[in-house]
């Protein structure tokens, strides 16, 4: 027998329980063929020698805004440590502005108020940008803010004359001008001036996001949200902007797209009027092991770090701040069962509790008229979840997304949003464990660094940037942080017959690491590098 690749010498977990460790794999056509005695007399087109690292399955990003996460690379970075103050931020806006030319669009992503203590405002970046229009996105994606340009080449000259916009906020002066900020649904006149993206640009994007995850040690991620401009899609052609970026090998990361819902149409010659699919019945599932069709996602509410994420108290000190909900219950139900009836897994971003209960009332009507016992269903974020809500979610079947980076990263801004007796409850993973749902590992890159390695740390810590323990309770072992990245995730999206565990028949996706993640005190997780990746036996990343 003549093998593609061994790859010997190294400290492999394979997190399968039947053979939980090896010296040496073997992979052939892309998947793996065998573990050490089993390739003793097989030769092998290249030996690979990992020099005794530690070895583990490749890790799968639950969440992962692939497109957006290029696209902020590629743009001027505004994320806390590269602005401390509005000052700075200004200063950055004005020497970006300079080096582009008079009517370029100025593009910014990342800032966030929390360390600002204040949002930019379109007087302010008006000061700086040299007449060009500006957009500067909030680290969260569900706020921008733009300056007199921007709102003027939308068709309001002088901020004058905009309209609200149902779900969406819109702050305003003391003349009813908008200040510059737009939250959720409000951003969409302006996001309407620079998208759709040309496939030159999301192909940059997607290449640029494709290296940082491999480096990473990413060798799966879930695209949560394509084809909706007016979200996080970037044009409508987006899933032939991935397969061509497949074929031409500059999306290398294995690719699980979600359609958003309003890419979904209903079907006039159905007798079910309900239905809520795209044409042929296409549905969840379609592709190969490099670029599939995920789920059908939905936004339900904003950001909790915004402060607009749906509650059904109100926000800490702001008693009429209950946050916004993108979609009364009543459609929210209505894209659920639509899709849910058409075949699709659904995934609705769902962040505070009062959009959770939404969600999972809906979910229960759809499966109360159309059971599918295998679903899968997802709630993404199910940031601030009670123990009646775990317990629904886990009854239902349905699959909590949360982002143990987020403790660290914005876990003092959220502590600070709700009252001290419902801090505890916000973005859990333990008692998701506890209730038997299995869980998994995301970033929601770029929201937080796509690096895998910082959010296991705080997934097992769970220590605010503040020094604070946000939720003891809900610390999970290396172990189970580590099966959450991997099979976890592969699981959320019903592959994990293809990835997530070391064995034969498997896709051969694995990383090699600088030491041994149960071996070193969880405080040095987040210090260690990703030495190798190899996606399909074959190594695309070394460092």
């Amino acid at each position: 027998m003549r093998v593609d690749t061994i790859f010997t010498n190294a400290r492999i977990r394979t997190l399968d329980p039947e053979r939980p460790t090896a010296r040496s794999i073997g992979a052939l056509n892309g998947r793996i063929v065998g573990f050490d005695e089993e390739l003793e007399g097989v030769d092998a087109a290249q030996v690979v020698d990992l020099d005794g690292q530690p070895v583990l399955p490749g890790f799968h990003d639950a969440h992962h805004h692939l497109s957006l996460t290029g696209f902020r690379l590629a743009s001027l970075n505004l994320r806390p440590g590269a602005v401390n103050s509005l000052d700075e931020l200004y200063e950055a806006v004005r020497e970006h502005a300079e080096g582009l030319a008079p009517e370029a669009w100025v593009r910014g992503s990342g800032y966030d108020q929390n360390f600002l203590e204040a949002h930019p405002t379109a007087e302010g970046l008006d000061r700086v940008a040299g007449g060009r229009p500006v957009i500067l996105e909030h680290v969260s994606g569900h706020m921008m803010v733009a300056n007199t340009r921007a709102f003027e080449l939308a068709g309001y000259t002088g901020r004058e004359g905009v309209p609200d916009i149902a779900g969406g906020g819109i702050p305003r002066d003391r003349d009813g001008r908008p200040e510059g900020l737009l939250q959720e649904s409000a951003m969409a006149p302006i996001l309407a001036l620079v998208r759709p993206m040309g496939l030159d640009e999301v192909q940059r994007n997607l290449g640029l996001a494709s290296d940082q995850a491999l480096s990473y040690g990413l060798t799966s991620v879930t695209e949560p949200g394509i084809g909706e401009i007016r979200m996080v899609g970037n044009s409508p052609l987006d899933y032939h902007a991935y397969q061509t970026a497949v074929e031409q090998r500059t999306l290398r990361v294995r690719t699980t797209l979600m359609p958003y819902i309003t890419v979904l149409h209903p079907f006039t010659d159905l007798p079910d009027k309900d239905v809520l699919g795209l044409d042929l019945g296409i549905r969840t599932g379609l592709g190969d092991d490099r670029l599939r069709v995920g789920p059908v996602k939905i936004v339900a509410d904003g950001s909790f770090i915004g402060r607009s994420a749906a509650m059904h108290a109100c926000f800490h000190g702001e008693a009429e701040n209950f946050g916004v909900l993108l979609h009364e219950p009543d459609a929210l139900r209505d894209y659920i069962v639509g899709a849910h009836l058409a075949g699709w897994t659904v995934a609705t971003h769902a962040i505070g509790d009062r959009a959770i209960t939404h969600v999972l009332d809906a979910i229960e009507h759809a499966q109360s008229i159309a059971p599918r016992p295998e679903v899968r269903h997802r709630i993404e974020h199910f940031a601030l979840a009670s123990d009646d809500d775990i317990a629904r979610a886990a009854r239902l079947g349905v699959i909590p997304v949360p982002q143990g980076v987020f403790v660290s990263d914005f876990g003092d801004g959220m502590a600070a949003a709700v009252a001290a007796d419902r801090r505890d409850d916000i973005y859990r993973v333990r008692s998701l464990a506890d209730a038997g749902i299995v869980i998994n590992g995301s970033t929601d890159s770029p929201i937080s660094d796509a690096n895998p390695l910082v959010s296991l740390r705080d997934m097992v810590l769970r220590r605010t940037s503040g020094g604070v323990v946000l939720g003891e309770r809900e610390r999970v072992t290396v172990d189970q942080a580590v099966r959450a990245y991997t099979f976890g995730s592969a699981y959320a999206v019903g592959q994990e017959h293809a990835t997530g565990t070391l064995k034969a028949g498997m896709l051969a996706d694995f990383i090699a690491l600088s030491d041994d993640l149960y071996d070193i005190d969880p405080e040095r997780i987040a210090e260690q590098q990703v030495t190798t990746t190899v996606v399909g036996g074959e190594v695309v990343f070394e460092r």
